[in-house]
């Protein structure tokens, strides 16, 4: 007789995510912690692969969840973890960082641009330079990270049938990508909508400072597979708060605020195709956020507090700087190239 399995350890108890109907044609994967996939599947690959050995060092840079679930992942494998992050890291998060162990670097000073991304990148390339054999996951590059979400595919393949149309947000990659190549082993027509933040570069913006966190990236990793995107939507931080508490207040899903912007184009997408099937992915848990998204006088102090959702996105021809809060692109599987005309810029960094 078989009965409820017993997890093996929390990580993999809490690495996939729960399926829930938002609409009769909207299915939402909730994950408590969607970066343990990667960061599971990345060290488990590297230990039996001979690239960390027992005890070996582990060194990345990440300010929010990633650098938690290769913390988790890190203490429960008895290696020593090395974090490079930058003055956004919640006091909170750094706290629970050390007390599984990690040793975290702090940067204060960030690029012209007021984004940390490079700087903390090319400090982590000094301390892999000064301490050889020290393990980096490399989220951004390594092809293990879309690879980790198979798991995450099939269980969504299993659940629901054939997807017609797969949400997400964008910021390295690998889920979205991940999740969407394997979905179209399936299903090979479905259609990927990737969400960004205003003012990231991943789908042609200009980079500068931005209010939503955790997604959108101030360059271009590699693990974005642009060919892989036929829409793709720009979220104002106001809108994607006001959807984080919209998923709250009407599903009972206490989400972070990517998850926020995910389900507020989904639900678009999903309310305009009625005969469609879509999924979102929501990419972590609200408590993070306790003290800021679901904080009201929060959001008023700083003119974030919306009375409603704007009901449609505002169609643009071509990815740019524009001010409107929420925006969509058909990119229609193109290359960056093809669509902006230049190529998205390489930055040559080991750590990358």
């Amino acid at each position: 007789m078989s009965g409820p399995a017993i997890n093996a350890s929390s990580v993999d108890a809490m690495a996939l995510p729960r399926l829930v109907w938002l609409r009769p044609n909207l299915v939402g994967l909730a994950f408590p912690l969607l970066k343990l996939l990667p960061a599971r599947y990345i060290i488990r690959k590297a230990r039996e692969e001979g690239e960390l050995p027992p005890g070996g060092a582990i060194a990345e840079t990440s300010s929010g969840t990633f650098g938690l679930s290769l913390a988790m992942v890190a203490r429960l494998h008895g290696h020593p973890l090395t974090l490079v992050s930058d003055a956004s890291l919640e006091p909170a998060l750094r706290r629970r960082l050390a007390d599984l162990g990690a040793d975290v670097h702090v940067l204060r000073d960030a690029g012209p641009s007021g984004a940390f991304q490079k700087a903390r990148l090319e400090y982590l390339d000094r301390f892999l330079d000064e301490h050889p054999g020290t393990f980096c996951p490399r989220q951004y590059s390594n092809p293990r990270n879309p690879a980790s979400f198979a798991p995450a595919a099939e269980l969504l393949a299993h659940a629901a049938g054939a997807v017609d149309c797969l949400v997400g947000p964008v910021g390295s990659g690998g889920s979205s990508c991940g999740i969407a190549s394997y979905l179209r082993l399936l299903f090979p027509e479905m259609l990927l909508a990737g969400v960004d933040a205003h003012r990231s570069v991943l789908f042609g913006q200009s980079d500068a400072r931005r209010t939503l966190k955790g997604m959108g990236n101030s360059l271009v990793p590699p693990n974005v597979d642009h060919t892989a995107f036929d829409l793709v939507h720009w979220v104002g931080a106001a809108e994607a708060f006001r959807a984080t508490r919209e998923l709250h207040r009407q599903h009972a899903l206490f989400m972070g605020p990517t998850s926020g912007a995910a389900y507020l184009a989904a639900d678009w997408f999903a309310r305009r195709n009625p005969d469609l099937l879509t999924a979102v992915i929501l990419p972590d848990e609200g408590y993070r956020y306790e003290n800021t998204v679901y904080d009201d006088e929060w959001l008023a102090e700083r003119g974030l507090a919306l009375d409603a959702l704007p009901r449609d996105p505002v169609e643009w021809d071509h990815p740019h700087d524009g001010d409107d809060a929420w925006a969509f692109y058909r990119w229609g599987r193109r290359t960056y190239a093809e669509v902006t005309g230049a190529p998205a810029e390489p930055l040559e960094l080991a750590s990358l």
